[in-house]
């Protein structure tokens, strides 16, 4: 079992830098615009307008102020970390999914303006990482849930039309795409391994450590044949 965690679980650069790349993005992207007065929200989602198309791969990129930018870089950070260690198998499948498929659920059932930001992202990520936690039954992923909605858990009153300046449609769109894939990836984890004992088809005769005790559970010792036997139905 340690050798499979250790094959699944283990820390390589793209943990660090393609979050990092990802961030960068979104931070040129404003440089930009700030330095040579440039307004890029109209290129951001506009539901329902063919034109507005273009914001599903925009908009993930595009800030309206540096609170805004700063809010949405952290997470994308922490959270996109832990899916390309924890998931790495799926890590792009995941992102690129929820950036389109979020990004389009925007366009089809949101108010008709401007959707810009990545928080329709961060809220996809943490969607995702803590529903397949959970469904995992793993207890590393289930502790990653733990994390996961104990640091962003108020972010589920995102989701609620609660602040007209906020795209909480883009947050429900995230948040659901993330749902649909916790579930439609839940099979591709890492399953603990079971010992021998937890075998249906366990025999205890034949299990060579209880034979070197009675019935009543005192240690008795075998014949060295016996013992001999052992050692080459343990070295198979």
């Amino acid at each position: 079992m340690k050798n499979r965690e250790n094959h699944v679980f283990q820390f390589y650069q793209g943990v660090i830098i393609y979050p990092l790349l990802f961030v960068m993005v979104m931070w040129i992207v404003f440089w930009v615009e700030i330095r040579f007065n440039l307004n890029f929200t109209p290129q951001g989602i506009f539901p329902r307008r063919a034109s507005g198309l273009q914001g599903i791969f925009f908009a993930p990129f595009i800030h309206g102020s540096l609170k805004h930018l700063f809010n949405n870089s952290v997470p994308i950070l922490i959270l996109s970390s832990a899916l390309f260690y924890f998931y790495k198998d799926v890590a792009w499948r995941v992102l690129a999914v929820i950036v389109l498929a979020g990004g389009f659920l925007t366009w089809v059932f949101a108010r008709q303006a401007y959707h810009i930001g990545a928080s329709g992202v961060v809220y996809g990520l943490a969607s995702f990482l803590f529903f397949k936690g959970i469904w995992s039954r793993y207890y590393r992923l289930i502790a990653l849930s733990l994390i996961v909605v104990f640091i962003y858990g108020s972010l589920v009153w995102g989701t609620m039309p609660i602040d007209p300046s906020m795209s909480w449609e883009g947050h429900l769109a995230g948040f659901i795409v993330g749902l649909v894939l916790a579930f439609a990836e839940r099979q591709k984890i890492v399953k603990p391994e079971q010992y021998v004992w937890q075998r249906e088809d366990y025999d205890e005769g034949n299990d060579p450590f209880l034979k070197h005790f009675d019935e009543n559970g005192n240690f008795i010792d075998l014949p060295e044949e016996d013992e001999g036997d052992d050692e080459l139905e343990g070295e198979r």
